[in-house]
């Protein structure tokens, strides 16, 4: 039994060394899993705040260039609108009380209310302080106690929300 004894002892002493041996292997690999998660999550995380400001960036590229197209056809409207206002301004007398020049005043009330909707608004002009932002100054003329004040429009200026469509043209004081 003594022989036995040995025996079991030398075996039960690998086997003790080969369970601590593969408990510090899996503990290693646990660590190193862990590890691996880590990055991993840190990579997701970064990938999913790219994904983030990507579909931000695209968003607010996407709707400036929906903004550019609509001021660019508004632009090509403006000078339809200028021709509406000359023609009622300068209609004779004796075909504003047909019924074909009020069909056509509607016209131009439509045209105005559309670009009203869009968000298009006349920039007052006339008796302002003259801002070159807002103004274009054509002429300059001698005008008593209007210095830097816009005497006159010559064309109206629009804007889309707080961006400048069209800067007026005006006559502006000196004096």
């Amino acid at each position: 039994m003594s022989e036995n004894q040995h025996i079991v002892e030398p075996a039960a002493e690998a086997s003790e060394e080969q369970a601590q041996k593969s408990q510090e292997d899996l503990e290693a690999r646990l660590a190193d899993m862990q590890e691996q998660a880590t990055e991993f999550r840190d990579q997701w995380l970064r990938a999913a705040a790219d994904y983030k400001n990507f579909k931000r960036r695209t968003e607010i590229e996407r709707s400036e260039l929906i903004r550019s197209a609509s001021s660019a056809l508004l632009l090509k409207l403006l000078p339809i609108m200028d021709d509406f206002e000359r023609a009622i301004e300068n209609i004779p007398p004796e075909i504003a009380e047909t019924p074909w020049w009020s069909g056509t005043q509607l016209i131009a009330q439509k045209l105005r209310t559309v670009l009203e909707s869009e968000g298009v608004k006349v920039i007052d002009a006339v008796g302002q302080d003259f801002d070159p932002n807002l103004h274009e100054a054509v002429i300059y003329e001698d005008a008593e106690g209007q210095d830097g004040k816009v005497t006159s429009e010559l064309q109206k200026g629009y804007k889309l929300g707080d961006r400048v469509l069209r800067a007026s043209m005006v006559k502006v004081g000196r004096g």
